[in-house]
C-alpha cells in the first residue's frame, strides 16, 4: 500500500464533519489535506475518461430466487416498511479495514455483496415495492474517484446504479439519500439491527427491539429449507473443500518441516482460487491441539505419528459455506489406539447420519451418535455404565463436549436466530442441510483416562442434505472409514 500518496480520510476536520457537495472539490472540503492538487490538475482529472458503463447485463443466477424470498417476506409483514442493511466497512487498524462481508440477511434477499447497501421494502397495496439503496460510482466532478481513500482509483470500480438494477433485478437509488428519507417516513418500520449504525440512528424513534427481533427470526427460519440454487452452491462449496483437503494431504511433509500454518495456508489458497473465502477460521489442529474444539491459532508443530484434525470449509462467491472435518494420521497410518478411537467416532457418525431423514426430530441424529459414544466409553472402562445411566446424567460430555451438528448455509452455524421450536425442537424436512460431527477428545491433562489416551482428539464431520426419501452426504467424496482414509492418503501422496 502506498503510504506516501494514499489520501487521508478523517471523518472530521477541526472538530466538524467534513461533508462535500456535488460541486465542492474534495481538495477544498478537506481543508487543504490534499497538498499539491492544483486547480488545473483538479479540472484536468474531470475529463478525458472513456465511457465504461456496462449495458445489457444479464441478471445474476440467484435473482429469481431472491425475488421469491422477498415475496415471502412481504407476505409475512404486510403493511410494514422493512429495512435490511448490508453493513459498513470496519476498521482493522488505523486506516485499514477488514475485508467486507455483507450481512447474511441482506445477501440472502438481494444477491448483492457491496458495503453500505440497504434493501428497503415499502408497503404498496397488498405487497411491497423493493428498492436497493447503494453507493453509486465514485464521483468524478468533485474528485472523489481519485482523491478519496474509497474512490474508484484506490479500491476499484463500483457498479453504477443502472448496472446494479440489471444485475440484481431491483430498482436502485443512491444510499446517501436514504437516512433523511427514513427520518421523514411514517408508519410501522422493522429493521435488521447490528449492521449499520447510521441507518439505525435514522430509525431511532420508529423501531422497537421486539419488532426487529421478529424480522430477524423470520429471516433466519426462512433459510432452514434450502432452495435448489442454495443446494447447488453448497455442493460447489463442498466439492472445492474436498480438493482443499487433498491439497493438504499432499503437503503434510512440508507442514512437518514448518507448522500448522502451512496446512492453514494450503487450504486457504484453494478457497481463494476457487471460492470467495473460507467460511470460518480453519482449524488445523495437530497432536494435542485436536482436543481444543476451535483451535484456530494454528501455530503448533506437525509431527509424524500424531493425528491432524482438519476442520475447514470453502465459501463460494455467493457466500455459501461448506463445513467438513477429517482426522488424519499425519504419517498416513493410524496406530492401534488411534484407530480404536477413530472407529468409535466413525460408528457414532454412521448412526447419526442414518437418523437424518424427513419427519425425524432434529435431535435424533445427536442422540443416536451420543448413544454410540457412551457405549464405547463404558466398554473401555472410562465411565461406569450402563450407557442409559451415562446418557441420563450426561457423563459422556466430559469427552464428547459439543452437540453433534448444526444447520449449514450462508453462515457456518446457519439459522442461528430461529426459534427453538423451529430448529432444535423441530422436525427435519427435505431441503434442510446440516452437519453431523461427533467427536471424542481426551485432554492432555485428563487424569481420569489412561495416559496413552491423553492428547488424542478425533472428529469426523460431513454436510448432510435431507432428501425426500432420506439423506444425501454432500461430502461423501472424502473417505471416512479408517482403512479408506489410509488408502486415500497413500494414493493422494503418490499422485502429487
Amino acid at each position: 500500500m502506498s503510504e506516501e500518496t494514499k489520501p487521508e480520510t478523517p471523518e472530521t476536520v477541526d472538530g466538524e464533519a467534513a461533508e462535500a457537495t456535488e460541486e465542492e472539490p474534495i481538495k477544498q472540503r478537506k481543508n487543504g489535506l490534499y497538498p499539491g492538487v492544483s486547480d488545473e490538475l483538479a479540472e484536468n482529472m474531470k475529463s478525458g475518461w472513456a465511457d465504461t458503463e456496462l449495458r445489457g447485463l444479464e441478471p445474476i443466477p440467484q435473482a429469481k430466487h431472491t425475488a421469491a424470498r422477498r415475496a415471502a417476506l412481504s407476505a409475512r409483514f404486510p403493511g410494514e416498511r422493512l429495512v435490511i442493511p448490508a453493513g459498513n466497512l470496519k476498521t482493522r487498524s488505523n486506516d485499514t479495514e477488514y475485508a467486507f462481508r455483507a450481512s447474511t440477511e441482506y445477501a440472502y434477499l438481494t444477491g448483492d455483496q457491496t458495503h453500505d447497501g440497504v434493501l428497503v421494502m415499502e408497503p404498496a397495496g397488498t405487497g411491497h415495492d423493493a428498492t436497493l439503496y447503494l453507493l453509486p460510482r465514485s464521483n468524478r466532478e468533485n474528485g472523489e474517484f481519485w482523491l478519496d481513500g474509497q474512490g474508484e482509483l484506490w479500491v476499484g470500480r463500483r457498479h453504477s446504479l443502472t448496472e446494479a438494477e440489471q444485475l440484481l433485478g431491483l430498482p436502485a437509488k443512491d444510499v446517501r439519500e436514504l437516512p433523511e428519507a427514513l427520518r421523514e417516513a411514517t408508519g410501522r418500520v422493522r429493521a435488521v439491527r447490528g449492521h449499520d449504525a447510521g441507518i439505525e440512528a435514522a430509525l431511532a424513534d420508529k423501531v422497537t427491539a421486539e419488532a426487529d427481533a421478529e424480522l430477524r427470526v423470520y429471516l433466519s427460519e426462512a433459510r432452514l429449507v434450502k432452495d435448489e440454487f442454495e443446494i447447488g452452491e453448497l455442493q460447489k462449496a463442498v466439492d472445492s473443500t474436498v480438493r482443499g483437503f487433498e491439497d493438504v494431504v499432499k503437503v503434510l511433509d512440508k507442514a512437518e518441516a514448518t507448522s500448522e500454518r502451512y496446512i492453514e495456508g494450503t487450504f486457504f489458497l484453494r478457497a481463494r482460487v476457487e471460492g470467495n473465502d473460507i467460511g470460518y477460521g480453519s482449524i488445523c489442529a495437530a497432536g494435542p491441539h485436536a482436543t481444543t474444539l476451535h483451535w484456530v491459532r494454528n501455530d503448533g508443530d506437525v509431527r509424524s505419528g500424531d493425528l491432524l484434525l482438519l476442520d475447514a470449509g470453502v465459501e463460494t462467491h455467493t457466500l455459501y459455506t461448506a463445513d467438513v472435518t477429517r482426522t488424519l494420521p499425519i504419517n498416513g497410518t493410524f496406530t492401534p489406539l488411534q484407530k480404536k478411537i477413530y472407529d468409535a467416532v466413525y460408528e457414532a457418525q454412521e448412526a447419526g447420519i442414518a437418523a437424518v431423514k424427513p419427519g425425524a426430530a432434529y435431535r435424533d441424529f445427536h442422540e443416536a451418535a451420543q448413544r454410540v459414544l457412551a457405549e464405547k466409553l463404558v466398554e473401555w472402562g472410562l465411565v461406569e455404565g450402563p450407557a442409559e445411566r451415562v446418557l441420563e446424567l450426561g457423563l459422556q460430555r466430559r469427552w464428547t463436549l459439543h452437540g453433534t451438528g448444526h444447520m449449514l448455509g450462508m453462515d457456518v452455524h446457519d439459522c442461528a436466530a430461529a426459534r427453538r421450536e423451529a430448529y432444535a425442537d423441530g422436525t427435519l424436512e427435505p431441503g434442510v442441510c446440516l452437519t453431523v460431527e461427533p467427536g471424542l477428545y481426551f485432554q492432555a491433562d485428563d487424569l481420569t483416562v489412561p495416559e496413552e489416551y491423553r492428547g488424542i482428539g478425533v472428529r469426523i464431520e460431513d454436510d448432510i442434505l435431507v432428501t425426500e426419501d432420506g439423506n444425501l452426504n454432500l461430502s461423501a467424496a472424502l473417505p471416512r472409514r479408517s482403512d479408506e482414509v489410509e488408502a486415500w492418503m497413500a494414493a493422494t501422496k503418490a499422485a502429487k
